[in-house]
C-alpha cells in the first residue's frame, strides 16, 4: 500500500520493541504497549539506583569541555519546544555528566533506561503543562560538578530524579482515574 517492502517495516517494529513501545505478538502481529504507572516508577527505581553512582564516579575525571557541554544542553533545553528533541537533550545532559566514570556497562544501563525516560518526556512533557523544562536542578549539578562535589552533586540528583518520578507517577494515575 506504501510501497515499503518488508524487511523495513520489521526493522522498524524490532527497534520499537526494543524500546518498549511495541510488543511482536506470534499470530497477531505488532501491539502498540500503554505505558502506566509501574513501567515510569521502575524507570525512575532504576535511575535513583545507577546515576547518582555514576556521578560520583565521574566528577573526578571531568574536563571543561564537558561543563560546556553540559551547559550547552542546558541552554539548548531551555530553548526547545520539540518535546521528541527535548527528551534527547535531556538524555544528552545526564550523559555529559556522567561520560567519564570508569564502569562502562553502568554508562550501558543508564543509557537504557534514559532512552525509557525520553519515551515518557515524548509522549507527557505538553500534557503534564511541563513543556518549559526547569533547569535550576540541572544548573546545580553542572556547578557541583565544577566544584568537584560528589556527593552534594549526587544528593541534588537524586531529589531531581525524585520529583520527576512522583511528578510522572501523579500525572499517569489521573490519567488512568479519568
Amino acid at each position: 500500500m506504501f510501497g515499503v517492502s518488508r524487511m523495513p517495516v520489521r526493522e522498524a517494529l524490532l527497534k520499537l520493541e526494543a524500546q518498549g513501545l511495541v510488543r511482536n505478538v506470534p499470530n497477531k502481529g505488532a501491539i502498540v504497549l500503554q505505558m502506566n504507572v509501574d513501567d515510569a516508577v521502575e524507570t525512575y527505581a532504576i535511575r535513583l539506583l545507577l546515576e547518582p553512582e555514576a556521578l560520583r564516579q565521574s566528577i573526578p575525571n571531568l574536563c571543561k569541555e564537558d561543563f560546556k557541554q553540559s551547559r550547552e544542553h542546558i541552554v539548548a533545553m531551555e530553548s526547545e519546544t520539540d518535546l521528541e528533541s527535548l527528551g534527547r537533550l535531556n538524555r544528552l545532559f545526564h550523559m555529559s555528566l556522567y561520560r567519564r566514570t570508569p564502569n562502562k556497562k553502568l554508562l550501558r544501563l543508564i543509557d537504557i533506561e534514559l532512552q525509557e525516560e525520553e519515551r515518557f518526556l515524548r509522549l507527557h512533557l505538553s500534557a503534564m503543562g511541563l513543556g518549559e523544562m526547569a533547569q535550576d536542578d540541572h544548573k546545580a549539578l553542572v556547578s557541583l560538578a565544577e566544584a568537584r562535589a560528589p556527593e552534594e552533586a549526587a544528593s541534588v540528583l537524586r531529589q531531581h530524579l525524585q520529583r520527576a518520578c512522583d511528578t510522572f507517577k501523579n500525572y499517569l494515575e489521573k490519567q488512568m482515574t479519568s
